[in-house]
């Protein structure tokens, strides 16, 4: 499996068969490059102006905007788990969906706008993801102690903080460092902007991965 970081909150997820796309921004709304990206499959978790760009993404690509149960595309299935983007159910910023996805054997679990902890019932399904995307700016999304208090119950592999403050970018974003503030340094591992593994790369592994801008 390859994972590119565009910045913000979106990744490109690729096998040898299938392109999966999370959260396209424009790149000029938040103050960062556009995404050159080519997808078969987009994933929108919360409809936003800075999730929900897909005509900034190229080929042709099926999208999908807070969607919930099995879902399935040619060959690639996923599923969406209901949660909220605010920690009011829904009252201040509405719908989240929290997509699971396999890929080369590596259980997936992307948060996207989460806002607040999921249900118990969301939290039994995403325990032993091999990797968690969990947003840590601060900024419509969950605060910093409570994305802690989650992912201590989901218990995953690695542990990818995203959506925090980078160059240039002028959402009003928390920075890595308050994230990283009390744990330990050994635990967060820089990948570069993008990352080629399998399932026995990460058998041995518990930490962060930090992905870097490019």
């Amino acid at each position: 499996m390859y994972i590119r970081w565009f910045g913000y909150s979106c990744f490109l997820f690729s096998d040898d068969s299938v392109r999966v796309v999370t959260d396209p921004h424009d790149g000029r709304s938040i103050g960062i490059a556009k995404p050159a990206a080519s997808a078969d499959v987009a994933l929108c978790t919360h409809n936003s102006y800075e999730r929900n760009c897909f005509r900034s993404l190229t080929g042709k690509h099926k999208d999908f905007t807070e969607a919930l149960g099995r879902q399935e595309c040619g060959c690639f299935s996923f599923e969406g788990l209901p949660s909220f983007a605010d920690a009011s159910g829904g009252k201040e910023r509405g719908r989240n969906s929290v997509y699971m996805f396999e890929m080369d054997g590596l259980r997936i679990v992307f948060c996207g706008a989460l806002g607040d902890i999921p249900g118990e019932e969301e939290i039994a399904r995403m325990k032993g993801a091999d990797i968690v995307f969990v947003p840590v700016g601060e900024f419509g999304t969950l605060p910093i102690a409570r994305a802690d208090e989650m992912l201590s119950a989901v218990s995953p592999k690695v542990i990818v903080p995203v959506g925090y403050r980078t160059g240039g970018i002028t959402l009003p974003l928390s920075p890595l460092s308050s994230y990283a503030e009390g744990k330990d340094p050994d635990s967060f591992v820089h990948v570069g902007n993008e990352v080629e593994l399998t399932a026995g790369d990460i058998a041995d592994f518990t930490g962060y991965w930090i992905f870097d801008q490019s």
